[in-house]
């Protein structure tokens, strides 16, 4: 009897399970991801953990919070002198939305969350300073490549491109922040936590900087992000706190406000 040469046979399958495990991957990652939620609330000085709710050490994009280092990098650099100063008129080429085609200082920058004035800011320091600026804050995973092949670190790394931070990180740059410890001048300190806007509720004043995007650059992440981060005080207490919500839930207003009203309404009840 003529023996049956199994090769083949051997050779099918090893091919059949290599396909499958090779593919199984990008099956799951076509999957929808996941909700992200937290809020992370510290004593300012201690640095004690008072509440803790959600995923609070996973990075994304800063968005807009990016603001608040930035500021202490203009202040620092010289490109702010006051909360005032410089005011720079809109211009076409800017390309902003309608909302923000309007004169803009550092007050209303922040207050407005002007994309347009961030940029003008990183374009007069150049790459090299605002690179290493980011670095010596030690700012997320401080990269500010911007997006692949595009050039556009100085215009759009903090926005859904290579510059991540978590929430821990965000309390962690803020404490020092507030401790007067960023690599910044004293006068850099004080300027960029005037202009931070500032809320009240039940006795709270608050000031936190909000920050939304879409995420996915036009892949299968569908989610969007909202951030609200900043400080609070309220008698002798003295906080920092953190808010991310990171899902696909469509709100009426962008998702960085929406998410810093839930915080002001909650924050009497999660701190007693």
């Amino acid at each position: 009897m003529r023996q049956i040469d199994r090769r083949p046979f051997v050779f099918a399958i090893v091919l059949f399970l290599l396909a499958w495990f090779l593919g199984f991957p990008m099956r799951a990652q076509s999957a929808p991801l996941g909700d992200v939620e937290c809020t992370l609330i510290q004593d300012t000085v201690s640095g004690e953990t008072l509440y803790q709710d959600g995923v609070c050490d996973q990075r994304f994009s800063p968005a807009s919070t990016f603001k608040v280092p930035l500021a202490l990098i203009g202040y620092d650099s010289g490109i702010l002198s006051d909360e005032h100063t410089p005011s720079w008129d809109y211009k076409p080429e800017f390309k902003a939305v309608k909302r923000d085609r309007k004169t803009v200082d550092p007050t209303i920058w922040e207050r407005d969350s002007v994309l347009w004035y961030s940029r003008e800011i990183t374009r007069r320091l150049g790459a090299k300073r605002f690179a290493g600026y980011v670095t010596k804050f030690g700012y997320g995973n401080m990269d500010v490549s911007g997006n692949a092949g595009k050039n556009d670190s100085l215009t759009n790394s903090w926005v859904n491109s290579s510059l991540e931070i978590s929430p821990v990180e965000q309390i962690a740059f803020l404490r020092r922040l507030l401790a007067g410890q960023m690599p910044v001048s004293v006068r850099a300190h004080q300027m960029a936590k005037a202009i931070i806007p500032s809320f009240q509720t039940d006795g709270w004043t608050v000031q936190g900087k909000t920050g939304s995007t879409r995420l996915g650059n036009g892949g299968t992440d569908k989610r969007s992000l909202g951030w609200f981060v900043g400080w609070a005080e309220k008698g002798d207490r003295r906080i920092v706190f953190a808010r991310l919500l990171v899902d696909t839930k469509r709100t009426d207003m962008p998702k960085g406000l929406a998410t810093r009203a839930a915080f002001l309404k909650e924050l009497p009840g999660l701190i007693k």
